[in-house]
């Protein structure tokens, strides 16, 4: 559902692998050998080039503590926009419109597009990180605080006008775009700032940070916003909104983002020992270009080619549950902060299912899991559908009973083993075929495809939601509920549009047989795709 993927999988990326690859991996490339030693070098290597002893964790919990602080800020933003489409469906807006705003989810999955261009170019003496951190983090402190003023008026429902969805998605996608941006500069940067044996904390604070953050700026902030959480838990005497407001939120959050990046420009220095060189920044301008031939290099390789055209489509039958089931049970009256605190306790599955799943993934023959796990999911996508069905006939005057939501926590768990079976054996699998000489970018590029699998048949999804969805008017003779202005005709007569069939159904039906032809027939092409040999994998531009 809309929920479940949005804790772990939302705003189009998935939750990063043990493995790095986040600096798209011009490190493993022989363009650039001699960055690689920015990696390699202790942080306690002092200016004169003697080193001290490190001595564990210690020593750096300073730095593990910034870069716990940099990705907890990367996360906000991201919460916040993930918390949108749930707010914008109290409002009864369009699937269409949903559809629409479902473009601020892709950023993350296609920063690979310009991450060299973060790594290569910056002021030298400023800092190559700091050079995209600092501007990075300010524009997205103006950019809340800017919202703060505005995103009432664009949320605002004026009569037959609902929310201003244009505003709304030109904003927050900026706000995932800086996002995305600055979460390439902060993982380049955990490779300098920490030493050498402390590097592995790196993809820790970038975990946990991010979803920290993500909770803060989506699961906290639903529950506080709502005025029926907080009069029901929060307060002694009940009011009619939540002790926050979106404004109040954003306005709280700009505030700190311009406050902590004027002290990490002032005071953090970065570890510019790999700068003491004669390069001149053509020769980074060159690796960019390289950079993008390499990719381009790797696509053209068939065995890679055929790999990522499964990768794009084998989440289509996936897309109607993961993207509208969570939308459908707010339509339906589900609270959505309730939905939101469904997420808490899928956070220690979440962390145990990797490390359960990799026992069966570390074999020659990863995507097997992948294609045993294919079918439940699909299954578990016709459970939802039955479950948004039954949820009507559950509601009870003061809400939802308890057992509704344990079947909904216990749908969600399923559809997480499901989901992280898929998602572990994909990952094992990039990682057991990626050219080790240019692994990183080799890896960020099947990621890149893996994740932008998910993102074009969700906004599809949601796209189509409307138009396969048949209304009538009941109680008007003669009027339909074909648009918004025929259904807002009907009310004007007196009538009142009713659903005869709901597109969402329909999706579910056919999304689930489009998985099940993809899964006989494509499926096995998957699997025997790890018949291939290893030079078939392997990019044959060397420099």
């Amino acid at each position: 559902m809309e929920l479940s993927e949005s804790v772990t999988h939302k705003n189009g990326r998935l939750r990063k692998p043990v493995v790095s690859n986040s600096d798209m991996g011009e490190r493993e490339s022989k363009l650039e050998v001699e960055c690689d030693e920015e990696a390699l070098l202790p942080n306690s290597v002092r200016a004169d080039g003697q080193a001290k002893a490190c001595h564990g964790i210690k020593g750096e919990l300073g730095n593990v503590a910034l870069l716990l602080f940099l990705y907890v800020l990367q996360g906000i933003p991201l919460g916040l926009a993930g918390s949108i489409p749930l707010i914008m469906q109290s409002k009864n807006v369009s699937y269409k419109d949903q559809a629409y705003f479902s473009f601020v989810f892709w950023p993350f999955s296609l920063k690979l597009f310009w991450a060299p261009l973060v790594d290569s170019l910056y002021l030298r003496q400023f800092g190559r990180r700091k050079s995209w951190l600092v501007p990075t983090q300010y524009l997205l402190g103006l950019f809340m605080l800017y919202l703060s003023v505005t995103v009432d008026a664009m949320l605002q429902t004026d009569g037959q006008s609902g929310p201003d969805v244009i505003a709304l998605t030109a904003v927050f996608f900026m706000l995932a775009f800086l996002a995305a941006t600055q979460d390439i500069a902060v993982d380049g940067w955990a490779l300098t700032m920490l030493s050498r044996e402390n590097v592995g904390y790196a993809s820790t604070c970038n975990s946990v940070g991010q979803t920290a953050g993500y909770f803060l700026g989506n699961v906290l902030f639903l529950a506080l916003e709502s005025a029926d959480f907080c009069n029901k838990y929060l307060r002694f005497e009940p009011q009619e909104r939540g002790i926050v407001t979106l404004s109040d939120f954003l306005f709280l959050w700009g505030i700190v983002f311009m406050v902590s990046t004027t002290l990490v420009a002032i005071l953090k220095k970065e570890n510019n020992r790999h700068h003491h060189t004669k390069k001149k920044p053509k020769e980074e301008t060159q690796s960019v270009m390289e950079t993008y031939k390499l990719l381009l290099s790797i696509i053209k390789m068939p065995t890679v080619f055929t790999f990522c055209v499964l990768l794009l489509t084998a989440k289509i039958g996936f897309s109607a549950a993961d993207a509208v089931t969570g939308l459908k049970l707010v339509e339906a009256g589900v609270p959505k902060e309730q939905l939101a605190l469904l997420a808490v306790p899928m956070v220690p599955l979440q962390i145990l299912l990797p490390l359960v799943i990799s026992k069966y993934t570390a074999g020659p023959r990863p995507l097997d899991v992948f294609y045993k796990a294919f079918p439940f999911r699909l299954l578990i996508g016709l459970e939802y559908a039955l479950l948004v069905w039954w949820t009507p006939s559950v509601r009870q005057e003061e809400g939802f009973p308890v057992y509704y939501y344990a079947v909904v926590l216990l749908s969600y768990a399923v559809h997480q083993v499901a989901l992280y079976s898929m998602y572990v054996a994909c990952m094992a699998f990039h990682a057991k075929v990626s050219d080790p000489v240019i692994g990183g970018t080799y890896m960020t590029l099947l990621n890149t495809v893996t994740n932008l699998g998910g993102n074009w048949p969700s906004t599809l999804a949601l796209w189509l939601v409307d138009p396969l969805t048949f209304k009538e008017c009941q109680g008007a003779p003669e009027q339909t509920c074909g648009s918004v202005e025929e259904a807002g005709l009907c009310v004007r007569e007196g009538g009142t549009c009713v659903t005869t069939l709901d597109g969402y159904y329909v999706e579910s039906v056919v999304c689930v047989l489009i998985g099940l032809c993809w899964w006989m027939f494509f499926g096995k092409r998957m699997k025997r795709i790890q018949e291939e040999s290893p030079s078939a994998w392997h990019c044959r531009v060397v420099k």
